[in-house]
């Protein structure tokens, strides 16, 4: 379950080592949405998100979840993640049954800003296609499209957490699944792992509308923690 909120997005307790955690993502968290040649000198701007995972792990950038790509992870995070393979999705199923800890960041309808036009393949995943994993472990993801179009808060645990057009986990079958704050965020069991899910990346933004950076940065300090620890 998610913990409560401490009063920085900073880890408290710095270690000598990081332990390493993959990223599986479409939006621009690691490199950036700058054109090439600002990425190779370096005067692309870092995301903030990337920056807080960094304060406590070393982050392995993946574009794929096969076998020989996250084999020695025991931590992965996705945010927004293209549609999987039929061979990834058995590979990811197998790496959480075997303990791997994942936290999924899954929009069923991406509202975050891009440079790039919609059909730009450069441009994030606008709709996560993630049915037959989330099938496999119990649960399916839903969306209410007569819901408010603007970013507003929603209470879990004692947090406020910004989302915009979100969509709602729905346990179903025989998964081993705990769903909280109306269905957004989903916590499954699955073999000797886990996965936490959240059905928005409204969290990942750097607009302060509903929510400030700061609190932002909060929250989702306190989410990896509590689902990568």
């Amino acid at each position: 379950m998610l913990l409560a909120a401490c009063s920085t997005g900073k880890v408290s307790d710095e270690v000598a080592h990081k332990h390493p955690v993959g990223l599986f993502s479409t939006l621009p968290i690691y490199w950036g949405e700058g054109d090439m040649a600002a990425i190779l000198d370096g005067s692309n701007r870092s995301d903030w998100v990337r920056d807080l995972i960094e304060q406590r792990f070393d982050i392995e950038p993946l574009d794929t979840v096969e076998p020989d790509a996250i084999d020695g992870l025991d931590r992965i995070i996705m945010a927004q993640p293209r549609p999987l393979a039929p061979s990834e999705n058995v590979a990811l199923d197998n790496w959480v049954r075997a303990g791997g800890r994942l936290l999924i960041f899954a929009d069923p309808l991406l509202t975050r800003h891009s440079d790039f036009a919609l059909g730009d393949r450069r441009r994030p995943q606008d709709v996560v296609l993630l049915s037959p994993i989330l099938t496999r472990w119990g649960l399916e993801l839903r969306f209410d499209d007569a819901q408010p179009s603007e970013e507003r808060l929603i209470s879990v645990s004692g947090n406020q957490y910004p989302v915009n057009l979100a969509g709602q986990f729905v346990a179903t079958g025989d998964g081993k699944c705990t769903i909280s704050g109306a269905g957004l965020f989903a916590w499954c069991s699955v073999g000797d792992g886990r996965v936490t899910l959240m059905a928005d990346a409204a969290i990942l933004d750097s607009e302060e509308t509903a929510a400030t950076s700061a609190q932002r940065q909060v929250l989702l300090a306190t989410l990896i923690g509590d689902a990568l620890n």
